[in-house]
């Protein structure tokens, strides 16, 4: 007989969730939501992708698997120092998640960073709002397991029931939003929605907050309740966008989602001895797995020259950055950070460093245990 243990699971996030308000800020939120260089040091993001807290929380497996990821993100953290973290998606594997209100384990994951007064982003992956899959052993002869659903006070409604049908996007951005003063995400434009994490973050000067250093775009790219993808839609409102904030496209952009484009293909490393030296990383382990369909997002981006990187998460067997374009337009991978998901390959986290003066954009990757590799320049 299997037993869900989610009494487990709630007493450890309300001890979290006491943190929610009252962190020390790293950097003060501008007043329109932006965020600013300090001085004339550089400014560091970490990402983080492929968390997947809450897998197999009827195991002992699986919570110890999210403290392993918490350790990761603590020894990034602590080693790089960054001014903002972006966690690009897949951030739970809701799949797996037997509480009602998966913002449980969405605010677990947000932990590290929020406890030592960073701020950070997210967007959605393809396993954040997925409903549950039942696992075909509990209908073997030990029969459905025993489910046991905790009596606490929890700070996030649906701590007590045990449920079956997932958290949907705009309720897991809400509770992050609502309960995080760090917090930068955004619900997105409601025309696009389903697809909910659509937004754009402007990097000022140091000396002139109205000055832009860098934009950052953040797509959501779909899966779980709906298909994997960035829709026609959307690309329409990365145009519409753009042009109102960069109308002349003179400031430089990088762009964030988490399933790769299909465009990720054409520059993926096929065989040892060809293509794999105009890349840089260390890992080139499985195919790229990509978008359901291309709606014509990298036509866009391609076209535009101050489009300068797009950064994906979602194959955990992949850690590069290759050239898309003559331009440079860059492609890049993070790195698997969760003791989550597949695969048994180290897990870390890409940085990526935009000095001022001179204007660069470079990136590497920080390892769980210190150790640096794959620096890239992108911004030649």
């Amino acid at each position: 007989m299997f037993i869900l243990w989610t009494t487990f699971i709630c007493p450890f996030l309300v001890i979290s969730a006491n943190h929610l308000r009252g962190a020390p800020l790293r950097i003060a939120p501008e007043e329109d939501g932006n965020l600013k260089m300090h001085g004339g040091a550089p400014f560091k993001i970490a990402l983080f992708a492929d968390l997947h807290f809450g897998e197999d929380t009827w195991t002992a497996w699986g919570p110890r698997q999210d403290l392993n990821s918490a350790r990761v993100m603590s020894s990034v953290l602590d080693q790089e120092q960054p001014d903002f973290v972006i966690y690009l998606g897949d951030v739970i594997t809701a799949n797996n998640v037997v509480v009602k209100n998966a913002s449980l384990y969405w605010d677990k994951a947000l932990s590290p960073t929020r406890n030592r007064g960073i701020p950070w982003s997210t967007i959605f992956g393809n396993h954040d709002d997925a409903p549950f899959e039942w696992p075909i052993e509990w209908f073997s002869q030990s029969g459905i397991p025993q489910i046991h659903c905790p009596d606490t006070n929890s700070p996030f409604p649906g701590c007590e029931e045990c449920g079956f049908r997932g958290t949907t996007r705009l309720e897991l951005m809400k509770n992050e939003i609502e309960r995080n003063s760090l917090s930068y995400s955004k619900k997105g434009p409601k025309n696009l929605w389903p697809s909910v994490s659509n937004y754009v973050l402007k990097l000022s000067s140091s000396d002139d907050s109205q000055k832009a250093m860098i934009f950052m775009y953040f797509f959501d790219s779909g899966g779980g309740s709906y298909p994997k993808v960035i829709s026609d839609s959307q690309v329409k409102w990365f145009q519409r966008k753009s042009k109102e904030v960069n109308p002349h496209a003179r400031m430089p952009e990088i762009i964030f989602w988490h399933i790769p484009s299909e465009a990720y293909k054409t520059v993926a490393p096929k065989f040892e001895t060809t293509s794999k030296h105009y890349c840089v990383g260390s890992i080139f382990s499985e195919d790229v797995a990509a978008q359901e369909g291309e709606m014509g997002i990298m036509k866009v981006l391609e076209e535009r020259p101050s489009v300068k990187a797009v950064f994906v998460g979602h194959n955990h067997g992949l850690d590069w950055c290759c050239p898309y374009t003559k331009k440079l337009l860059w492609l890049c991978f993070a790195r698997h950070s969760g003791y989550g998901g597949y695969g048994n390959w180290d897990r870390g986290a890409r940085i990526i460093e935009i000095n001022e003066r001179p204007f660069s954009l470079k990136s590497w990757i920080t390892m769980e245990d210190g150790h640096l590799h794959s620096e890239v320049l992108l911004s030649s």
